[in-house]
């Protein structure tokens, strides 16, 4: 599952956010997205793609910022398992 599906299944099943609407400019407080459920997409994206968000990331504003945010630590996580 890619950071984009992860973002907006747990966007249409928390806010009821159509898949046309979790575009990379769409701002996440636009979405009905607040600090709490914020904490709980990052926490979601940690379980199903298997990465660990630092607590101390920039917090993301918009859609994309959080897809660039997942897909960096994807990339390092394939990184660190193509060394190993």
């Amino acid at each position: 599952m890619q950071s984009t599906e992860v973002i907006r299944k747990f966007l249409h099943e928390r806010v009821g956010a159509s898949p046309e609407q979790v575009v990379n400019e769409a701002l996440l407080a636009d979405l009905g997205v607040d600090s709490l459920m914020l904490a709980e997409l990052m926490f979601e994206a940690e379980d199903r793609l298997g990465i660990s968000i630092d607590s101390d990331v920039a917090i993301p504003k918009t859609v994309g910022d959080m897809v660039q945010l997942i897909d960096a630590l994807l990339a390092a996580k394939a990184a660190k398992a193509a060394q190993s």
